[in-house]
């Protein structure tokens, strides 16, 4: 079967996301998970009542309850919230065991058991991507020392950590800092993060401001499109080395090579390149004093 190839000038559109966000307790990470667009939160913390705007859940108490999720469940909601990624891998484990109690010592999941819920909770995730709805994963947040450091880590059991790590496509996580709530996406030394979007840090505002409702919706879908823009940008740099590459294979004068020269000014670095090895092809160079290409001694002579 022949490989299906996504060109370099062929642009990538996200229509759709895995966001992290991760903080220490507290810190109302579900409110500000409500303010995704047209939210439906998978409460498996049991604390969506907290929460100062909530939205529609589902309660869990066992796997069982989101076992048989379907795309007609999901139909009136644009984004789907895991609220914790932590506890939903502890009721998946109590899921597991009884499903097959090998795979649990002393009600703590086995060397198999812990491969049974990266490969569950893989698959799970994968379900929830395949209803074609942002998901975004909510997590606590695990300090870890190094000597006086701290580092900053996912409080996620087992080898799915790394699941979500690579699943996610966003992550940011939530601090407070002078009685201000800010949304940090940029990795640091100390802490786990993911930017795609390039974003800066965000100022969360408070909920009783009018533009926190709303707040991650806009998050997600800015992140969107810097990426689809990136992607757009990255077509129109391949098209246009295309179009030098076929340009500069005709060339065989200065005249021609100036010709060019206004056109490059904007180009990519690699229209460029070709055009400088094509002067060194015919026997020219720049002339920075006259801003254009020109014979060199050899060939003027």
């Amino acid at each position: 079967m022949a490989l299906k190839i996504t060109r370099a000038s062929d642009p990538i559109t996200v229509d759709r996301l895995n966001m992290v966000i991760y903080g220490p307790p507290g810190i109302a990470k579900t409110s500000l998970a409500f303010t995704a667009e047209a939210p439906l939160l998978l409460d498996f913390d049991n604390g969506s009542h907290r929460a100062a705007n909530r939205k529609d859940v589902v309660r869990v108490t066992s796997w069982a309850d989101i076992t048989n999720i379907d795309a007609g469940d999901l139909e009136p909601f644009k984004t789907i919230v895991v609220d914790t990624a932590g506890r939903a891998l502890d009721s998946l484990s109590v899921d597991i065991i009884k499903a097959n109690p090998k795979h649990g010592r002393g009600g703590a999941l086995t060397l198999q058991g812990f491969g049974e819920l990266k490969s569950r909770f893989g698959a799970f995730l994968k379900l929830l991507n395949s209803f074609g709805k942002d998901v975004v994963l909510i997590a606590h947040m695990d300090e870890q020392r190094s000597g006086d450091d701290v580092i900053e880590r996912l409080d996620v059991q087992g080898g799915s950590k790394g699941e979500i790590y690579k699943t996610a496509d966003a992550m940011g996580r939530l601090i407070i800092e002078n009685k201000q709530r800010w949304l940090l996406f940029s990795p640091t030394d100390a802490a786990f993060g993911k930017n795609p979007g390039q974003l800066d840090p965000l100022k969360v505002p408070h909920f009783e401001d009018a533009d926190f409702e709303g707040f991650l919706g806009r998050v997600i879908q800015q992140t969107k499109d810097r990426l689809n823009e990136a992607s757009l940008a990255q077509k129109e740099a391949a098209a246009e080395q295309e179009w030098f590459r076929d340009a500069v294979s005709k060339i065989n004068s200065v005249d021609q090579l100036n010709g060019l020269l206004g056109r490059v000014a904007n180009a990519p670095k690699a229209c460029k390149v070709m055009m400088r090895d094509k002067a060194t092809a015919i026997g020219a160079h720049y002339d920075t004093s006259r801003n254009e290409f020109v014979l060199s001694s050899k060939e003027a002579a």
